[in-house]
């Protein structure tokens, strides 16, 4: 599994997006709110390469759920919208905002 940020978006690939992929976007946005480190292992593919652009760090599975507790602290009092934008081919693009609290005042 890849997930590439694309700007505001991310493309998330693993095989043929499925009838569930909403309810994957779902879990995946609510336990990065939380940094639910359980939930976060659970929805990554264990070759997993995440890009944040935004820092300038590519991660791997282990280095990015050992990250989560310097994000529990970020995203404390944050939210998150997100909204599907494309969806073919195996691949979902979703766009996503972050609005944190010291931010958004």
């Amino acid at each position: 599994m890849e997930v590439l940020p694309c700007g505001g978006a991310a493309v998330l690939r693993d095989g043929p997006a499925s009838a569930d992929e909403d309810v994957v976007i779902e879990r995946w946005y609510s336990a990065l709110l939380v940094a639910d480190r359980t939930e976060l292992s659970e929805l990554l593919a264990g070759e997993l390469r995440m890009k944040l652009d935004d820092i300038g760090v590519v991660q791997d599975k282990q280095d990015f759920i050992a990250s989560i507790h310097e994000w529990r602290g970020a995203v404390a009092g944050a939210t998150i919208r997100n909204r599907t934008e494309k969806s073919e081919s195996g691949e979902i693009m979703v766009l996503a905002r972050y609005d944190f609290p010291e931010t958004t005042r």
